[in-house]
């Protein structure tokens, strides 16, 4: 039998898969049953991004099943081969989605994932485009034997490869004890093969969360996920009908597939790769997608990997933990004369682990001393802000919080492989000289465990320089500089998108503060982030300037032709996709409501968040629309030219509790108003606009009284 053959008789069985599984499905529960994959605006991805319609009901998805019908051609020729493949994948998207209308929770039992939300994929969407996963594997088992299935999966995670696993290999992967989940970015999609689809359905919406890529072009689609999304396909022999239909498919969508397989198999150059060695795997897949993987050896005995930047280390898993909330804890970045720095000294004051009782809570400072020709003060906590990534990138190490404020945990296995204090100096200094190293050119840190030195220096040192940047941002303000900058690094993702940061409005991902970008352009001038002179302003109220129109005419390539800084409704910033949160207006109460990414639930729009999210991304300018980050929504330009915060009438609780400090100071500032957060609803009070409108009205909100949006 030849490829073709197989492509084309394993589309045929899961076709037959699918329909039976279709018409079960409408016996039991009738044609009018609601049909969609959870948390997702696309109800079907994958089928959608290709044909544009949204499957509802499943009679709808009945229907949908002679759309699917009509790909399996069974010509010999290549795009044939292509679209039976394509079409295969939508049968497996049908099957799964299937599992979850015969019970919602079919994938809660540990460890399988299943379906990954629109807000997963949207969290990914950073470290996408800034190169921190420089790839997307695929590994389809079992391997021959556990070790090699073990050595596989954490190769990529190593290189910050994200993982999706399916069948056999996730069984090897528990009993070789590998860490997995999202977090650590190690997903075990499922058991059964068709779950190779969730992994096909994070490059088809990241087309249309960033891409913007017009759901039922297929060509586009098809475009958009080679050119894009860095993604490849091992799998292990023996492979079925099926699986090479998948294969299929996967390379239609520019993704490689590397195999041991050699029956009826024939290679296809850069697209289906045979390779017996299933041990340099890692190298031929890497090879295949053209990922360079940027190398920083860092001389400490765990692994050190971004993927290991969502981990968590439970009580009983903990060595001991630094505890800013208890003890007199801080990270502190100075800059010092090229004298004053001693390039790559790692100082110990005070007791390492091993002379730590297992389940302390300890104090602990880390001062980092800078020193170069270059180097500005207004960068310090621009480097700051990194610790918590750097540190947790190591490998049973969790780090949250900044400043005095910071929590660390060190796993007992990171303990027992060797891992001391004076490693996080050296994470810190090959990080620092590494991402720095136009502005740095010297490096030195101490950590301090002593706990009466860290209160010291907690108040003699830590909390001055704190006060004294606090003044210097409270006095950066929009009309305080000359200067704006654009931030583009999503275009690889989004292609016309541009971020404008002001000091008051920083970048939507909630990542780049106008003190980043200024640090981004001085390491790399031709980079990411251009400065825009702040000249021929048009609108203040709009926050309008003829430079800065210009700027996002040139780096848009066109696309777009104006923007407006302080509005939602008159040309509003794009969005690329990676937006923390998004604003919406509310027309009932004249207000606007804001959703972030984590919230699940249902807005009073009548939309949750990835609904309001499939408006809103792409590089598009949708008025009444905006993504924007979290610390924006307390910020005095906040939709000014509408009457600013005082808009705003609902938000997830959550949120609200996390702004409620700076945006009460915010309301009080400009309208008077004390405890403003108090009159915004949220979902324990509302979810639907007539229960809201009884909350504002008998709170007296002020957006109730304010001139129409519309």
């Amino acid at each position: 039998m030849t490829l073709f053959e197989r492509v084309f008789k394993g589309s045929d069985e899961v076709y037959e898969q699918a329909v039976k599984a279709v018409d079960s499905a409408i016996e039991e529960h009738g044609a009018d049953y609601a049909v969609s994959l959870p948390n997702t605006a696309y109800n079907l991805p994958c089928y959608y991004s290709f044909t544009g319609a949204k499957v509802k009901t499943l009679g709808e998805l009945k229907e949908a099943m002679g759309t699917i019908k009509g790909w399996l051609k069974h010509d010999k020729r290549t795009s044939d081969v292509f679209t039976s493949g394509i079409g295969a994948a939508l049968c497996a998207e049908v099957i799964e989605t299937l599992k979850y209308v015969k019970d919602e929770n079919c994938y809660d039992a540990n460890p399988y994932h299943g379906h990954l939300s629109d807000a997963e994929i949207r969290e990914l969407g950073v470290p996408l485009v800034t190169g921190d996963i420089p790839g997307v594997a695929v590994i389809i088992g079992p391997a021959p034997s556990d070790e090699q299935a073990a050595a596989l999966i954490k190769s990529y995670q190593s290189d910050g490869i994200i993982v999706f696993l399916v069948g056999g290999i996730i069984q090897q992967a528990q009993r070789a004890k590998v860490n997995m989940g999202f977090k650590v970015r190690i997903v075990p999609l499922g058991e059964d093969l068709t779950a190779v689809i969730h992994a096909v359905s994070v490059a088809l919406r990241a087309a249309l969360i960033f891409g913007n890529v017009p759901a039922g072009d297929y060509d586009a689609m098809c475009k958009y996920t080679m050119e894009r999304v860095h993604a490849f396909v091992n799998a292990y022999t023996p492979l079925d009908d099926t699986t090479v239909a998948y294969g299929g498919g996967a390379i239609a969508l520019g993704f490689p597939v590397i195999t041991n397989e050699t029956t009826n198999i024939s290679r296809v150059p850069k697209s289906l790769i045979i390779d017996e060695n299933v041990d340099q795997w890692h190298d031929t897949s890497l090879e295949a997608r053209d990922i360079k993987i940027k190398v920083t050896k860092i001389d400490i005995p765990v692994a050190f990997a971004t993927a290991f930047e969502g981990e968590i280390i439970r009580r009983g898993d903990m060595q001991l933990e630094v505890d800013g909330s208890r003890v007199d804890c801080f990270e502190l970045v100075r800059t010092k004369e090229l004298a004053e720095v001693e390039d790559h000294k790692i100082e110990l004051v005070g007791p390492d682990f091993d002379q730590i009782e297992v389940g302390s809570k300890i104090s602990m400072a880390i001062l980092v001393d800078v020193a170069g020709k270059t180097m500005q003060s207004d960068f310090e906590p621009v480097f700051e802000r990194k610790f918590h990534s750097y540190l947790n990138c190591m490998e049973g190490i969790m780090h949250t919080g900044q400043r005095d404020m910071i929590r660390i945990r060190v796993s007992k296995a990171a303990y027992e492989a060797g891992l001391r204090a004076k490693h996080f100096g050296e994470v810190l200094y090959a990080k620092i000289k590494s991402d720095y190293d136009k502005v740095v050119d010297k490096c030195q840190v101490t950590v301090v465990t002593d706990p009466e030195k860290c209160t010291e220096l907690r108040h003699s040192v830590a909390i001055p320089a704190y006060d004294r940047r606090d003044e210097r941002l409270m006095s950066l303000t929009d009309e305080s500089v000359d200067v704006f900058y654009t931030c583009i690094l999503c275009q690889s993702f989004s292609p016309s998108h541009v971020c404008v940061v002001t000091p008051e409005r920083l970048g939507l991902c909630g990542a780049v503060s106008w003190l980043d970008a200024k640090a981004t352009n001085e390491l790399d001038p031709n980079g990411p982030c251009q400065i825009i002179h702040k000249d021929g302003v048009i609108d203040e109220r709009l926050g309008t300037w003829t430079n800065v129109n210009e700027a996002v005419r040139k780096y848009s390539q066109g696309a777009l032709e104006q923007v407006s800084l302080y509005s939602i409704m008159e040309d509003p910033m794009t969005s690329c996709g990676c937006f923390e949160c998004i604003c919406g207006i509310e027309p009932f109460s004249n207000g606007v409501i804001i959703a972030n990414r984590e919230y699940a639930g249902m807005t009073p729009l009548g939309m949750t968040f990835p609904e309001m999210a499939s408006m809103t991304g792409g590089g598009v300018q949708t008025p009444g629309f905006m993504g924007h980050g979290k610390h924006f929504i307390a910020s005095k330009k906040f939709m000014k030219a509408e009457g600013g915060v005082a808009r705003i009438v609902w938000m997830p609780k959550a949120l609200k509790e996390s702004v409620a400090e700076k945006l009460n100071a915010t309301a009080k500032e400009l309208y008077d108003i004390d405890n403003f957060c108090d009159m915004i609803g949220d979902e324990t009070i509302a979810e639907d606009p007539e229960t809201l409108m009884e909350f504002l009205t008998e709170k007296g909100h002020p957006a109730l009284g304010m001139d129409p949006m519309m």
